[in-house]
C-alpha cells in the first residue's frame, strides 16, 4: 500500500479507501471480514455518511472495528453530513448545513461509530441556503471539542469551496468527486480547451486543476461506475474495448482489470484517493492490488481512449 497526504492536512493515509455505504446489508460477521480483510490489506481509512441506510452503515462499520478488535488509532475515520431526510421514508428533502443539524448530526455519527471523534468531516453536497457564519460557528465548536480533527466537502464546485473557505478558519482538504474510467468530465474539459465539441463544455468550472492549486486531495468515489450509479464498466459488453485494453494492461501486470482500474486513477499526479465501495472481501484485495501498479502514461492515455474519449 502506498500512502499520500490528504490535502495540506498532515496526516499520511492509504491512497485506496473502503466506502461503507452498503455494509448495513451485511450480518456483524460479515461486516467484521469485510473490514479486517481492508485492514489486512493496509485500507485504513473509512468512509461512511450519516445518509447511509439512514445511519445504520456508520452503526456498522463502529460494530464491526469493534468485533475486529482494531484499535481506533490503527483507521482513520471519515463521515459526510449535510444532506437531510425525512425520518419516516428516508426520502431526501433537503441539504443542510444549519450548525443546529450539522452538530446534531456528528454527535450522532460518533455515537453509530462507536468514538469520541472523526479524522475527516465532509459537507455532503452544497446547501444554497447555507448561513456561513453559522457553519463556521459549528466548525469551530468541533475543533475547539476535539470531535473532527480536519474537514472538506463533497461534490462541490471550485467557486462554492472558494465561498465556504471564506468563512471557515480550517482549511478544507478533501473534496470527494465521481471519477474513474467511466466518468471522466473533469479530464474531458482539459483536453479539449477552446473547442467546441461537447467534452469542451466546463461542468465543473475546472475542478481538477484547482484541486491541484490548492492542494485539495480528491477522493474519487465509484471508480468502477458510469454515468450515475448506471452499472460498472467491468466485464460489461456496453464497454468492450475498454475492456479489452484493462485486460491487456492486467496480464502484462499480473493483476485484475479492476486494480488496473484503481491504478489508471492513481496515475494522475493530483494524489488522489481512490474510494471502493465492494463488499466482497476478496474483490477488495484484487483491487487495493492496484496501488502497487505503476502503469506508464501511454498505458494511461490507451486506456482513456479506449473507454470512449477522444484526444483532439
Amino acid at each position: 500500500m502506498e500512502y499520500n497526504e490528504l490535502g495540506s492536512s498532515g496526516v499520511t493515509a492509504p491512497n485506496v479507501a473502503l466506502g461503507v455505504m452498503r455494509i448495513n446489508t451485511k450480518n456483524t460477521k460479515e461486516a467484521a471480514a469485510i473490514v479486517g480483510t481492508a485492514v489486512d490489506h493496509g485500507i485504513t481509512f473509512f468512509d461512511t455518511a450519516d445518509c447511509y441506510a439512514a445511519g445504520d452503515s456508520s452503526e456498522r462499520l463502529g460494530q464491526a472495528l469493534k468485533d475486529g478488535d482494531i484499535a481506533r488509532d490503527r483507521v482513520l475515520l471519515q463521515t459526510k453530513v449535510g444532506i437531510y431526510q425525512h425520518p419516516g421514508t428516508g426520502t431526501i428533502t433537503r441539504y443542510d448545513f444549519s450548525s443546529k443539524h450539522i452538530l446534531e448530526a456528528v454527535d450522532g455519527e460518533l455515537r453509530r461509530l462507536q468514538t469520541d471523534h472523526v479524522d475527516f468531516l465532509l459537507l455532503h453536497r452544497p446547501d444554497t441556503l447555507v448561513d456561513l457564519p453559522d457553519l463556521a460557528s459549528a466548525f469551530d465548536e468541533l475543533e475547539r471539542d476535539g470531535k473532527v480533527l480536519h474537514f472538506g466537502v463533497s461534490n462541490v464546485n471550485p467557486m462554492q469551496v472558494d465561498l465556504l473557505q471564506s468563512a471557515l478558519s480550517q482549511k478544507l482538504e478533501i473534496n470527494q468527486l465521481q471519477f474513474g474510467l467511466g466518468h471522466t468530465g473533469m479530464l474531458d474539459q482539459e483536453f479539449h480547451v477552446n473547442m467546441n465539441s461537447a467534452p469542451s463544455i466546463d461542468h465543473d468550472g475546472g475542478l481538477l486543476a484547482y484541486s491541484r492549486l490548492h492542494h485539495m486531495t480528491i477522493q474519487a468515489w465509484s471508480p468502477f461506475q458510469f454515468g450515475f450509479f448506471d452499472g460498472v464498466f467491468l466485464d460489461n459488453p456496453k464497454f468492450p474495448e475498454l475492456n479489452a485494453a484493462l485486460d491487456a494492461v492486467a496480464q502484462h501486470y499480473g493483476v485484475s482489470k479492476s486494480a488496473v482500474a484503481v491504478a489508471w486513477i492513481l496515475r494522475h499526479p493530483a494524489h488522489m484517493q481512490v474510494l471502493l465501495g465492494s463488499m466482497t472481501p476478496s474483490r477488495i484485495a484484487d483491487m487495493a492490488a492496484g496501488t502497487d501498479v505503476h502503469i506508464t502514461a501511454q498505458e494511461w492515455y490507451d486506456l482513456y481512449v479506449a473507454a470512449g474519449n477522444d484526444l483532439p
